[in-house]
């Protein structure tokens, strides 16, 4: 789903935009489903959202996934991975922040490509990967 008519074409965009725009992708199903999972106050969706979509979380949520991915999905994560967003991470790890732009960067892609059914898929079993762990909380 694209709000606008007519987007760019990812394949000409740099990893980080598109990382700027699954950043915003991810997070938006996260709220989603934290939201259908029960109705809480705004302040503990936030704080149960933050749990999600920090980068140790998007890390490893990118590990779990990345036997599922084609070709060009690799290299779209591997591209994100790799780029130089010009600061450090403040409460991450390197390696964390670098997997988890990368996995904006897929996030991104995916959406700009309109491939809903596949993104929906990757970020379910990012989803079942916390399942029996400790790292995000569902509730």
């Amino acid at each position: 789903m694209s709000f606008l008519k007519e987007t760019a074409n990812p394949d000409e965009m740099s990893p980080l935009a598109l990382a700027f725009v699954g950043d915003a992708v991810y997070s938006l199903y996260i709220r989603e489903m934290l939201l259908r999972d029960a109705n809480r106050p705004a302040g503990q969706l936030h704080k149960l959202s933050v749990q999600w979509v920090q980068a140790s979380a998007q890390a490893k949520g990118m590990r779990k996934i990345m036997p599922l991915l084609n070709e060009t999905e690799e290299a779209v994560f591997k591209r994100g991975r790799n780029a130089h967003p010009g600061h450090s991470p403040k409460h991450q790890s390197a390696c964390d922040y670098h997997y988890a732009t990368g996995f904006e960067s897929l996030c991104g892609y995916l959406y700009l490509k309109e491939e809903n059914e596949r993104l929906s898929l990757l970020l379910s079993e990012v989803i079942q990967s916390f399942g029996d762990d400790e790292g995000a909380e569902k509730s």
